[in-house]
């Protein structure tokens, strides 16, 4: 199977070592399920909603100009892609290396994710770059359909990778939360 992110499908048999103990439906009325675990799962809830605004808004100004489409995209890419980089920033350095000795098992496991943000990081630089070019061709009055289409094509793209990781980086931390009592202080 091939694990980088760009092609996965899901996440590999070998490393659902808690993952198929802890189904997802049952997360929630887990003893071990807390506050902060909730509001973790919130901001992926977030990155998935604003991601697909960007692509909602790109091809509904592909569809018909919208005139509120760059000062919408800019405030909104700006803003997703801040949070989403301080967010990968956190658990790389904070909740990552708290986990990881828990379960010996599951170390393969985090490596994906960090090949995974390093793999966004990439596409967020992509994604920035896309968004801007069609920025200063709508601010110099130029022809953007071009340049919006291929930002529409950026953002599926980015979307379906982030879904991945999303979907990926849930099914291991949860489960660990959930099997050793973990805090995500």
């Amino acid at each position: 199977m091939d694990l980088e992110l760009e092609r996965r499908t899901g996440l590999p048999e070998h490393l659902r070592v808690l993952a198929d103990l802890y189904p997802r439906e049952t997360w929630q009325g887990h003893p071990n399920f807390s506050g902060l675990t909730a509001f973790w799962l919130e901001r992926h809830l977030m990155f998935r909603e604003l991601m697909a605004r960007l692509v909602e808004g790109a091809e509904r100004h592909l569809d018909a100009a919208d005139p509120r489409f760059a000062a919408e995209m800019s405030r909104t890419t700006g803003f997703f892609l801040n949070q989403l980089h301080g967010h990968h920033m956190i658990e790389d350095q904070h909740y990552f290396p708290q986990f990881i000795p828990l379960d010996a098992r599951l170390e393969p496991a985090f490596e994906l994710l960090d090949r995974d943000h390093h793999a966004l990081d990439r596409h967020i630089h992509g994604l920035a770059e896309r968004s801007n070019d069609v920025l200063k061709l709508m601010a110099g009055g130029e022809d953007e359909k071009k340049a919006v289409d291929l930002l529409a094509a950026t953002q599926r793209d980015f979307r379906s990778f982030l879904h991945r990781h999303l979907e990926d980086e849930e099914e291991i931390i949860v489960p660990v939360v959930l099997e050793y009592g973990a805090d995500m202080e």
